[in-house]
């Protein structure tokens, strides 16, 4: 029986300014895991985006794609797919709009347009963008995210109750089957993979991590994060470069 989950966001978080895991929490999560604590990954990034993490730290459990992908012990528990026709429609208003779509499974991604904001966006993420505009035609698309820097109001009015949109940086919008986020995708985890009732943490720095912090036991917020993070936190810890995973994982006994 596990003691406790512990989920780790990515970037800003277990991820440093580079987008590496540091040395020092990698050793922690491999410390949690001899002691039956288990690590999971919560992010806003999509499974074939992160293996290196997990080849490296071990983990097979993860909330991915903001709640739409999760798989345990490297198997799928739930997947959302958003219907084709939602996906026609929202790409016709999108052309509309002028702003380009990236569209995503757990096996890849492509965008129907490219432009200096994808450009930059994906250079960040160290990720090779390939532009495909019918690629979702033959593709089951669990998330997708929408590049502007000032329409969310606009995009949520035209699908409301269908799609959710949330700012996760200034270049896109990430966007969900309404219903999918974070939180919903550690509660599928924890009902399919029967953890429930086992304490749960998160550490997290994100607008995207509020509501995984509803759902935990303990939050933790990262000292880079945002004040509505640290606002909702338990305990605040070091920065995501000065082993703020490690200070916060000892603060709660979870590592020696």
């Amino acid at each position: 029986m596990k003691k406790a989950v512990v989920f780790f966001d990515l970037d800003g978080t277990l991820f440093d300014d580079q987008k590496r895991v540091l040395p020092a929490s990698i050793a922690a999560i491999h410390e949690m895991q001899v002691h039956e604590i288990l690590p999971v990954i919560a992010t806003g990034r999509n499974i074939f985006e992160i293996q290196d993490v997990l080849d490296a730290t071990g983990i097979d459990a993860v909330v991915s794609a903001n709640g739409s992908y999760v798989q345990y012990q490297g198997q799928r528990l739930s997947a959302a797919v958003i219907a084709p026709d939602l996906l026609t429609r929202l790409t016709a208003f999108a052309r509309e709009q002028g702003d380009p779509v990236g569209y995503f499974n757990n096996r890849g991604f492509r965008l129907s347009q490219a432009t200096q904001d994808t450009r930059d966006n994906f250079k960040l993420l160290r990720l090779h963008a390939v532009v495909d505009p019918d690629w979702y035609r033959t593709q089951d698309i669990n998330f997708l995210n929408v590049f502007n820097r000032d329409k969310e109001a606009q995009y949520n009015r035209q699908f409301a109750g269908q799609l959710s949109f949330v700012r996760n940086n200034p270049r896109a919008l990430d966007t969900m089957v309404t219903g999918v986020t974070k939180q919903s995708g550690i509660q599928t985890f924890l009902q399919r993979a029967h953890l429930t009732g086992v304490k749960t943490y998160a550490f997290g720095d994100g607008l995207n991590d509020l509501q995984m912090f509803d759902e935990v036991n303990v939050p933790i917020a990262m000292g880079n994060g945002v004040p509505q993070a640290k606002a909702q936190a338990a305990y605040i810890t070091t920065t995501n470069t000065t082993d703020g995973i490690v200070q916060g994982l000892r603060h709660f006994g979870l590592i020696a």
